[in-house]
């Protein structure tokens, strides 16, 4: 792959010391930079992420969507023109990240997801509630808006331009399904490719609760039929 763009990770990060320090170490020398955005830790989070070598910002307001809009507003000041997402507990395999900017970079896709379910995944590292919402969730778009994803998962690029156009306002669990649902209505070249996914360092603050699950399941059904109704971004 030949390198034409500056390319930026943006890494959320809630109380993820026994993994943050591997996924930044895991990420190829291709990436410009490195953000990780503590949302909120009262572990050393922080701390071991500098040590690793990230730029550490910090995000009072608790939700994966204000930490993620933090780290772009911090890689669009250093003039960043592709961005990757990934997350902190060491689920996603960071080495793979080349694989997710080919397609931006020599065939000019303006976003990649990484899907878990087409790629290989270790048993039990996706829990039932979220393979049905990652399924019903994907059905759904499709039906809609006629665009084919089988993952909501974390780990993304996208072209810098063409997210900061969608003007994201889903800043706690509809933040993933948003970019999708909105990336259909723009009509932009999207694709998905499989990705390795192991079972989380630590216990997931979402699918790992009651509580979370529901949380989630609402607002990411909430944030689909809100763009359902409407036809402007």
């Amino acid at each position: 792959m030949n390198k034409k763009n500056k390319i930026g990770v943006v890494i959320p990060a809630l109380n993820e010391e026994s993994s943050i320090a591997a996924v930044i170490g895991d990420i190829p020398p291709i990436v410009d930079v490195i953000v990780v955005v503590d949302n909120g830790s009262h572990d050393r989070t922080s701390e071991l992420a500098e040590q690793a070598g990230a730029v550490v910002l910090h995000e009072p307001k608790r939700g994966y969507g204000y930490a993620c809009t933090r780290g772009i507003h911090h890689l669009q000041s250093m003039g960043i023109e592709v961005v990757i997402f990934l997350d902190g507990d060491y689920s996603d395999h960071p080495e793979e990240l080349p694989d997710l900017l080919t397609p931006i970079i020599e065939e000019n896709f303006d976003l990649v997801i990484g899907s878990r379910m087409i790629g290989k995944r270790d048993k039990g590292a996706l829990l039932p509630q979220a393979l049905f919402g990652n399924w019903l969730a994907g059905f759904l778009i499709n039906l809609i808006w006629g665009y084919k994803f089988t993952d909501l998962g974390p780990f993304r690029a996208i072209k810098m331009e063409k997210l900061l156009a969608m003007n994201m306002v889903e800043f706690t669990f509809g933040w993933t399904i948003e970019m999708q649902i909105k990336a259909a209505k723009m009509m932009l070249r999207t694709k998905e490719i499989p990705v390795s996914y192991r079972k989380r360092i630590g216990k997931s603050k979402v699918t790992g609760t009651l509580s979370g699950t529901v949380k989630a399941s609402i607002g990411i059904l909430s944030c689909l039929f809100r763009h359902a109704s409407k036809k402007k971004l």
